[in-house]
């Protein structure tokens, strides 16, 4: 694996590549890494000739400096781990690198409903951060294909908006969510649990379940009110949403059709932990 920390050794490296016929795959991170990460390299691996991966935590996409703060930092676990998993190329850029001319004047992207409901609603601003360090990461990799997570189901979505008229020719890649033992699914946000919410977390994922084997027999109002019990009854502190929406849309929907493809997303604190998770019905 080669790392590099400036842009253009990279872009000189990748050009090379392409050069050769090479077809480069980019998973971008925020380190902390995990088996869900790795399984986005690993798949990555199988679909391009190069698996370049960044570990970049992006201040831009924190509404709250705290959280920003303590987001987990593992550089060298992570570093072993991409080494110990094939991966070709890791980018370990610094701020400055990123953001060439500071976090002053950052680019506004139109996303329509999206930035706004659920995960924008609760987190305002979230996305145009996410969304201006993609823009930057994939003007400096210009990759064939971008790998993603379902985890992170509204952002793969809000990415689907930015990218259609700036990189049309990027194709992503949509990986399952991969879940541990007792279904909590994979997050870098784990690692912030104490043993006692560790313990119950995973009743964000059982809701999920239980909505999904109802669907057709209870109104959605309902649906979620149980399922909002379920969380609360296993020490969670706080639910921003369970919403279930259209798949393809994320608009809302009012009740049960057999002919449209759903989604049930929720999120909800435990010892101050924020989780998100989806399950498709």
């Amino acid at each position: 694996m080669i790392l590099f920390k400036t842009t253009g050794p990279l872009q000189k490296q990748l050009e090379k590549l392409r050069t050769n016929g090479k077809r480069i795959g980019f998973v971008p991170t925020m380190g902390a890494l995990h088996s869900g990460h790795l399984s986005l390299i690993e798949c990555c691996k199988r679909r391009c000739d190069i698996a370049v991966c960044s570990i970049f935590v992006n201040p831009t996409q924190f509404n709250n400096k705290e959280d920003f703060e303590k987001y987990p930092v593992t550089i060298e676990s992570d570093i072993f781990l991409l080494e110990t998993n094939n991966t070709d190329i890791l980018f370990l850029p610094a701020v400055n690198e990123v953001y060439t001319t500071g976090m002053q004047q950052l680019q506004h992207f139109e996303l329509g409903y999206l930035e706004n409901i659920l995960e924008g609603k609760y987190r305002p601003g979230h996305f145009q951060g996410v969304c201006n360090v993609m823009y930057r990461l994939l003007n400096i990799i210009k990759p064939d294909k971008l790998f993603l997570g379902q985890k992170d189901y509204q952002q793969v979505l809000v990415l689907k908006t930015m990218m259609q008229p700036l990189y049309p020719k990027v194709k992503i890649i949509l990986q399952e969510t991969l879940r541990e033992q007792d279904g909590l699914a994979m997050s870098s946000r784990n690692m912030r649990l104490n043993n006692a919410a560790r313990k119950n977390a995973p009743a964000i994922f059982k809701a999920l379940p239980h909505i999904k084997q109802n669907i057709a027999k209870n109104s959605f109002n309902e649906l979620k009110e149980q399922a909002a019990e379920i969380i609360v009854n296993n020490g969670f502190d706080k639910i921003d949403y369970i919403e279930i929406c259209d798949a393809k849309s994320l608009q809302a929907v009012p009740a049960f059709a057999q002919d449209k493809k759903l989604i049930v997303l929720a999120a909800a604190f435990i010892n101050d932990v924020r989780l998100i998770d989806n399950l498709i019905l």
